[in-house]
């Protein structure tokens, strides 16, 4: 596990921090005119292209590698057909959006900072000890799923050594999702609660500045035509302990498509703007707690 980095490191990632500023105002790349080919499929129906071509690469190590935790789905939850992820990769709702989301992501910090981006990786938390190698991983539609006793302990002991999870695509109204996903938080930390990511949270406050005035909707592209799902209200939640915050929380919210879709011009910008705000500040967060 590797929290804490070195004055010089964090000296580069807070200049190259600060170059994403170009990343927000111009949304990735020239919107529209961006790598995205054909747009079948926009708004969550079918296969995307895949906007890297191949001279995006991406080391195997790095200073920062973005992880997406694979789960099992509950059983009430799987899916019997299809493929949830959007290129047809995989069919377990931990690949929603996988791997456009974090390849955006780290194509950003890659093209726009001085971080040192490896290739983005999935991981099991039974698969060996990788996931202690890097302090940060990403899990989606944290509603769905089913954790046994031993990937509770692995959870427990990553996110006490210094470890950072973001949870992204979790919703309500229908409160089922929360409460499989507050179960499986009790299981790994029976004495910690749930509490509310106030503005002045220091997460808030890393590199960019986020005011609850700021704090609005980030839809999911099927929202772009399907409208914000009734009785829903973003929110945003973290468990710590006395040392630092272990898991971010983000609820009625989908920063996951905001990154993927950061090129495309039907995606409202300032909505990306704001997702790569989030992403940033709990990347350096992180990668310096």
């Amino acid at each position: 596990m590797k929290p804490i980095l070195s004055r010089r490191l964090l000296v580069r990632i807070a200049v190259g921090a600060l170059a994403v500023l170009i990343l927000t105002t111009f949304a990735l790349a020239q919107r529209g005119g961006g790598g995205r080919r054909g747009g079948g499929g926009f708004g969550g129906g079918g296969q995307q292209n895949v906007p890297f071509d191949d001279r995006v690469k991406f080391a195997p190590k790095g200073e920062f590698q973005f992880l997406r935790l694979k789960y099992t789905d509950l059983p009430q939850y799987r899916r019997g057909f299809g493929n949830v992820s959007r290129r047809g990769q995989a069919n377990g709702w931990w690949a929603q959006d996988w791997p456009d989301a974090e390849m955006f992501f780290s194509y950003g910090l890659q093209r726009l900072t001085r971080v040192d981006v490896a290739e983005p990786a999935q991981v099991g938390l039974l698969d060996g000890d990788q996931i202690f190698d890097y302090p940060w991983i990403y899990i989606t539609q944290s509603g769905y799923m089913s954790l046994s006793d031993q990937e509770v302990l692995k959870l427990r002991e990553f996110l006490q050594r210094g470890g950072f999870m973001m949870t992204d695509d979790m919703w309500g109204p229908n409160p089922e999702e929360w409460n499989n996903f507050e179960e499986n938080m009790k299981r790994v930390f029976p004495d910690l609660a749930i509490e509310e990511m106030t503005e002045e949270n220091s997460m808030m406050n890393v590199v960019y500045t986020i005011k609850d005035k700021d704090r609005t909707f980030i839809p999911g592209s099927r929202h772009l035509y399907r409208g914000q799902p009734q009785g829903t209200q973003p929110e945003w939640y973290t468990i710590h302990d006395a040392k630092h915050t272990m898991v971010a929380i983000n609820y009625n919210t989908d920063i996951g498509d905001a990154w993927e879709f950061a090129d495309a011009p039907e995606y409202p910008e300032a909505m990306t703007t704001l997702a790569y705000h989030y992403g940033i500040n709990y990347l350096i967060y992180a990668m310096t707690h």
